[in-house]
């Protein structure tokens, strides 16, 4: 038996509003598909949530999604899915666009029922078209759902189901959306590793997705890392997708696949301390990517790059003289990039002053003073001044890194619970 496992396709992200972002996640996924699913002649496909960026999809995303599901049903390898929190049905509606994909025979979407709390599994129904674990094969495909901070109280449930609907001589499978302890990129707390283990007896893969790097856990456990970068920090992490064989004794071996069309990333730093001048600023970072940047050649299949530039250190003069715009621009020009993303981390001499601190005190603590300074002046907050600076700071960190509005009210959410359970306490 053999299967691909994806996660986090994402597609529709329209990385940083750029007009070619749509195109990057179709074509990373579609290749992965044509060498790994259709080259590879896999059983089955399973995907692990968000397969699409957002719950409502443009019609050209839509377009995306039936052309690479039809390639796969045209080759017969059936498509299982879970719904990510990217992609999940809307608290007010039944429908969902993965729903939608599923009546239309391109997907088995699996979801465990809840009724009065509890949660259970049917198999698929081929007249419904739902259904919370399928066969193909020698393998039981178990799906779940988006359950957020709850997924530590849902495992015992999961566990318990699967224990009642396990099949004498199958594969199990367990398909989650959710960070793991020890891998978390997310504010929202992870399954704990304890957690975790309750598996270990009624499974024998378990699929996750929503972390967008790849990891694996006792050759048990495996998360593939998102296809393509939703975000230039991701940029470092190993990602890609897992291609998976299991023999008759249900023994795994699992290879990593890292090789297919993505669009290449760069990050790079400048130190602008000891900068007397706007213009020598300019200056050394345009000498930075002459010398170390990407740069663009236009060979056949090349794509241009994206590259982010961070300014560091202390400015001598008020971060508004800075030429941002000029750097922007002719960097650009020289390595021929896609996108230039210029984020200024470095201290301006007039912030330093009006914290009071001493020169050398790295940013972080001084903006966490500064956000300090201005709680404790207002006599509603002054008693929770810590806890509140960290809600700020980290909704702060998550909006630069363009997580969705969701995601953000969650992390909020679980802050003030936090607190609410301290005063309590």
């Amino acid at each position: 038996m053999k299967f691909l496992h994806i996660a986090d396709v994402h597609l529709g992200c329209t990385r940083y509003h750029l007009e070619e972002s749509q195109r990057d996640f179709f074509e990373a996924w579609i290749d992965v598909l044509e060498r790994y699913a259709i080259g590879e002649k896999v059983d089955f496909v399973v995907m692990c949530g968000d397969f699409f960026h957002k719950r409502s999809v443009p019609p050209e995303t839509m377009n995306y999604a039936f052309e690479g599901l039809s390639r796969l049903k045209a080759e017969d390898i059936p498509v299982v899915s879970i719904e990510g929190n990217h992609d999940q049905k809307h608290r007010d509606s039944e429908y969902s666009w993965l729903r939608s994909l599923a009546d239309w025979d391109l997907v088995y979407l699996l979801e465990p029922t809840m009724v009065e709390g509890k949660l259970g599994y049917v198999p698929w129904d081929k007249e419904t078209k739902r259904g919370g674990f399928i066969d193909i094969g020698r393998a039981r495909i178990y799906g779940s759902d988006w359950f957020g901070a709850a997924a530590n109280a849902a495992i015992p449930q999961l566990v318990r189901q699967i224990e009642k609907n396990r099949k004498e001589g199958a594969f199990h499978i367990l398909l989650l959306h959710t960070d793991v302890e020890g891998h978390e990129t997310h504010p929202i707390p992870a399954l704990s590793r304890e957690k975790l283990e309750e598996l270990r007896a009624v499974t024998e893969y378990v699929g996750l997705g929503h972390t967008h790097k790849c990891f694996e856990i006792d050759n048990w456990v495996f998360n593939p890392g998102s296809l393509e970068i939703t975000n230039i920090v991701e940029y470092s992490e190993k990602r890609g997708a897992w291609l998976v064989e299991v023999d008759e004794s249900n023994a795994i071996s699992a290879r990593h696949i890292e090789e297919y069309v993505q669009r290449p990333f760069q990050r790079l730093t400048f130190d602008v301390s000891r900068m007397e001048q706007p213009d020598q600023v300019s200056k050394g970072v345009l000498n930075l990517v002459k010398t170390q940047g990407h740069r663009f050649d236009g060979k056949e299949g090349e794509r241009r790059p994206i590259i982010e530039i961070t300014l560091t250190g202390h400015l001598g003069f008020p971060a508004s003289e800075l030429e941002l715009k000029k750097i922007r621009d002719k960097s650009r020009e020289i390595s021929g990039a896609l996108h230039v993303r210029l984020k200024n981390h470095s201290v301006p001499i007039e912030l330093a002053s009006a914290a009071g601190l001493e020169e050398g005190v790295p940013r972080d603590k001084l903006e966490r003073r500064v956000i300090e300074d201005l709680i404790y002046r207002d006599k509603r907050f002054n008693k929770r001044t810590e806890s509140i600076a960290e809600a700020v700071i980290g909704a702060k960190n998550m909006v630069l890194s363009d997580d969705e509005p969701e995601k953000i009210a969650d992390f909020i959410a679980i802050k003030s619970s936090d607190e609410a359970d301290q005063k309590a306490a």
